[in-house]
């Protein structure tokens, strides 16, 4: 059974820092890439950020270039998301994604994340 545990969203001033965690159980972490997505609301879910499954290459959205690092630790079967200089349009749900080579496909729950004065 996959189940993802996100964390680390809440509410943060404009100029803060979030760190959130996407906690992954029930398929093969360690061979799947993992993918950051955000839903603001009335808009569509963007990508955020990306990593592959070794962790050896990542990718970022131009929005986020700078300031969001994503990372994972695969013996903890956990992605990762540094998010510094937030800005009130980072405010949005989070998710995790895994996806993998035979098609796997996997979502988390979302995490919001509030950036506001």
């Amino acid at each position: 059974q996959v189940q993802f545990v996100e964390s680390g969203g809440g509410l943060v001033q404009p100029g803060g820092s979030l760190r959130l965690s996407c906690a992954a159980s029930g398929f093969t972490f360690s061979s799947s890439a993992m993918t950051w997505y955000r839903q603001a609301p009335g808009k569509e879910r963007e990508f955020v950020a990306a990593i592959t499954s070794a962790g050896g290459i990542t990718n970022y959205a131009d929005s986020v270039k700078g300031r969001f690092t994503i990372s994972r630790d695969n013996a903890k079967r956990t992605v990762y998301l540094q998010m510094n200089s937030l800005k009130p349009e980072d405010t949005a749900v989070y998710y995790c994604r895994a996806t993998q080579w035979n098609g796997g496909d996997y979502w988390g729950q979302g995490t919001q994340v509030t950036v506001s004065s």
